[in-house]
């Protein structure tokens, strides 16, 4: 597949692509807030393009990308790999440490401040930020809630003893506690820090709740400055939360895996972490000969990585645990924090890689698609036939008005419109939703067998547990209970209610079998409500017009024809109504409404 191919199974998302030469070098590393489009800029017209890019265009024989979750971690991912990569055509990027930390200084009486310096000499760093605006806001509001000296005295017990010291501006302002003289003690300033801390690592609903309150009951009293800074740290805190996966003091050597399965194909995803920086991502795809579990195929993917490049990190992230020992490795399976999500990004890569495979098997391999599809269907539905014909039933009323029933059909695992069908409830009287569909799976197929008409392998009821005995009942009745696999999906936990067992089964959210159920139960009820909509509409109008004396069925189809509504009808002069329907007609329009408004 050409590299033009490639971009049009590009997810409309944030992340990272890379181009490559013949050679497989990485000639071009960029960002994008939305990967297809920006991709899709480089292969415009020639002549909208400056020299230097036509240039490089004309070397790219391959594409990759990565997703992520921001445009921020799509900055911090791209910085990274032009450092690590050096592509020709990127700005060099010489200087690793480009993003603010927040440094707790280890020293008696610590003080808070920004650096970009990452220095192993004991102190505290949160972050990195991937804005230098948020982290300034931080340590605004650490200033206005605590009081904290800034100065750069060295304030050991011997020196402040000394009284060499005296108090600064701060002091006298109320900003500092004065530590330098013994106003404050070293354990009350340590309860300050230990507060500091915690606030830094998120641990913050609390004091936004606190400064909601505070900006609600300034506002009340119209103490609006008061209100506005109470906003500003509010904003504060929840900019806290912009922090970086891409980048993250906390997780230094790393490499993370992750595997999607879908039947004989297996999508994998490594991430190297170093210096906590993602400085690798790669993406693979393997095909099973046999069956094989899923902790075999993740020792076969973690061998194939040491074989590509070299040996891996003294920490590994995993969803499950391989079938063989790594020795000296720390291979462990992450619950919560930062770890966690770094193995969920990789998973989600991974489910790319899936998904690109499955639209490029769409768009160039429409039959091997289709064929995918309903052999996972059978084999997720344990079926004995594929369900390359499939039906769904949906009901419609509401408040047991107008009640109608849709049947939409796929084949092939793709709609067949020709072959939609819309039922008039008959010989139901009001809302009953499990007799309808008794009797619309009836009429269905009693009609497809009298008329020689080829029936469904599969059918979906959108609904629980008891419109699905009620169609069971129907087929029971015309001897195809055998003939015809019915199931029934629910909405609110997407479930598949099957006859007989007491337990839903809960299919793969991310399986095409499932998408495939979803789609047909989707489109059964648009469908019906389409023409739920349209009937009580026409039933409303004409209900309000045969009112009128003298206005039948075909004078009501042309005053709609001519004027769209009722409300257009009701504001229509006598004139105007006279060229339709004649004046004695008109005037009675006209008294009937001012009548009735």
């Amino acid at each position: 597949m050409n590299v033009k191919d490639k971009i049009e199974f590009l997810p409309h998302g944030p992340g990272v692509y890379r181009f490559l030469n013949v050679e497989g070098t990485v000639i071009y590393v960029g960002k994008a807030k939305d990967l297809k489009r920006r991709v899709s800029q480089y292969f415009r017209p020639v002549e909208s393009l400056d020299r230097k890019t036509r240039v490089m265009v004309g070397k790219i024989a391959d594409l990759q990308h990565t997703v992520v979750e921001s445009e921020e971690d799509a900055l911090l991912l791209e910085n990274n790999l032009i450092k690590q990569l050096q592509p020709k055509y990127n700005i060099l990027l010489k200087d690793s440490k480009t993003y603010p930390w927040i440094c707790i200084k280890n020293e008696p009486f610590p003080r808070i401040y920004l650096t970009r310096r990452y220095v192993k000499d004991g102190s505290q760093y949160f972050g990195p930020y991937s804005s230098v605006i948020y982290a300034k806001g931080m340590l605004n509001l650490i200033g206005t809630l605590y009081k904290l000296r800034v100065c750069k005295l060295s304030l050991t017990p011997d020196n402040i003893a000394s009284g060499k010291f005296r108090p600064c501006l701060n002091y006298h302002i109320g900003k500092c506690l004065a530590p330098c003289v013994g106003i404050i003690k070293s354990e009350e300033y340590q309860r300050q820090i230990s507060s500091i801390t915690s606030l830094l690592k998120g641990d913050v609903a609390l004091l936004i709740k606190e400064y909601r309150e505070e900006m609600k009951s300034a506002a009340a009293e119209m103490r609006f400055e008061q209100a506005q800074e109470a906003k500003e740290k509010i904003e504060a805190l929840e900019h806290h939360y912009s922090k970086s996966l891409i980048v993250g003091q906390g997780t230094t050597d790393v490499d993370v895996f992750s595997l999607v399965i879908d039947n004989f194909d297996v999508f994998c995803n490594f991430m190297r972490i170093k210096g906590g920086c993602i400085i690798q991502s790669f993406n693979m795809e393997m095909k099973m000969k046999i069956e094989q579990s899923e902790e075999e195929l993740l020792s076969i993917f973690m061998g194939e990585i040491i074989s590509k490049f070299g040996e891996l990190s003294k920490e590994i992230l995993v969803p499950f645990m391989p079938d063989q020992s790594f020795d000296g490795k720390n291979v462990h399976i992450p619950q919560k924090g930062d770890k966690s999500s770094l193995l969920e990004l990789s998973r989600k890569n991974a489910a790319e890689l899936k998904f690109n495979k499955m639209k490029q098997e769409e768009y160039l391999r429409p039959d091997d698609h289709r064929e995918r599809i309903v052999s996972n269907l059978q084999k997720d539905l344990g079926m004995k036939v594929p369900p390359v014909h499939i039906e769904c039933f949906d009901n419609s009323n509401i408040q047991g008005t107008d009640p109608v029933a849709s049947c939409v059909v796929f084949k092939n695992g793709v709609p067949s419109k020709k072959d939609y069908r819309h039922f008039n409830i008959k010989t139901v009287v009001g809302a009953n939703d499990y007799a309808s569909m008794k009797e619309v799976v009836n009429r269905r197929y009693s009609r497809l067998m009298a008329e020689g008409e080829p029936l469904p392998q599969l059918v979906v009821i959108d609904g629980g547990r008891g419109q699905l005995n009620f169609a069971l009942e129907a087929l029971l009745e015309l001897g195809l209970s055998e003939e015809i696999h019915i199931i029934g999906i629910a909405k609110r936990l997407e479930e598949i209610i099957v006859p007989g067992d007491p337990h839903p089964l809960f299919l793969d959210k991310n399986s095409s079998s499932l998408r495939v159920l979803m789609s047909i139960r989707d489109e059964a009820h648009r469908f019906g409500i389409t023409h739920h909509r349209g009937k009580r509409s026409t039933r409303q109008l004409s209900s309000q017009l045969s009112k009128i004396n003298g206005v039948g069925p075909k004078t009501e189809e042309k005053l709609l024809l001519k004027f769209k509504s009722v409300a257009r009808i009701k504001k229509a002069s006598f004139e105007e109504l006279s060229k339709e329907v004649g004046k004695s007609i008109a005037q009675a329009i006209l008294d009937y409404f001012s009548g009735n408004s």
